[in-house]
């Protein structure tokens, strides 16, 4: 009996080189949709560009920011947050596109370049009366006077006297090098007062993930505020 043969051509194997491509390429596809779903639900990087919250974060820092903490029943005072600048606090900046960091970007991997951010620290939250202790700088925060272990070394709490009250939705923050910090207190008489609406809010800095020597936490400090009292 003879063996039949099939008239159909033998169906050929791509080679190891195009199985190799096809893998790199379901990889990068994978990595992609996870990038894009940790960048718009968990976290985000940003890249430090001024000392105005050194020593907790210096220059060139990149940190990682939590999204999820970005609601009022979320947010403590203390807390180190990345907010949009819808008030005019920074200038306009003219940034050059380059293809790598653009892409990098876009996995949520380096900073954007392109959006206005800031980063503060909450010092008061929705009905908080904020004010300066007459002749020591320090602030007081609902009758409580507060002591700041994270401020700039030879700062005082602020150089400059205000007393506001926190309207209902939004914050009060300033940067932790207070004499370098154009802050809620530099603003206290433009848009919206100095106060940071809580919907701008980003999120909570959680992380400096980079320069390696300084991987850490971001700095979010609620103990100093643990005996304000509720307004």
């Amino acid at each position: 009996m003879r063996a039949e043969h099939s008239d159909r051509p033998s169906r050929r194997r791509p080679s190891g080189f195009l199985r190799g491509i096809r893998e790199v390429l379901i990889i990068l596809a994978i990595a992609l949709v996870v990038s894009f779903v940790v960048r718009t639900f968990f976290f985000r990087a940003f890249l430090i560009p001024s000392g105005s919250m050194e020593e907790t974060l210096q220059v060139n820092d990149r940190i990682f920011v939590n999204l999820l903490v970005d609601s009022e029943d979320r947010l403590e005072r203390g807390d180190v947050v990345v907010f949009e600048d819808h008030y005019g606090w920074l200038p306009p900046t003219n940034v050059e596109s380059n293809a790598l960091y653009n892409a990098l970007e876009v996995l949520g991997l380096y900073p954007s370049t392109s959006e206005q951010h800031l980063v503060k620290r909450i010092i008061g939250t929705s009905g908080d009366r904020i004010s300066v202790e007459d002749g020591t700088g320090r602030l007081v925060v609902n009758g409580t006077l507060i002591d700041e272990p994270y401020l700039y070394p030879g700062d005082v709490g602020s150089d400059m006297d205000f007393d506001v009250t926190v309207p209902e939705g939004k914050l009060w923050v300033m940067g932790d090098h207070r004499g370098a910090s154009g802050d809620s207190r530099s603003h206290i008489n433009g848009p919206n007062n100095g106060f940071v609406d809580v919907p701008d809010v980003v999120g909570r800095a959680e992380v400096i993930a980079w320069p390696l020597p300084r991987w850490g936490t971001a700095g979010s400090n609620n103990e100093p505020f643990e005996q304000v009292p509720e307004p």
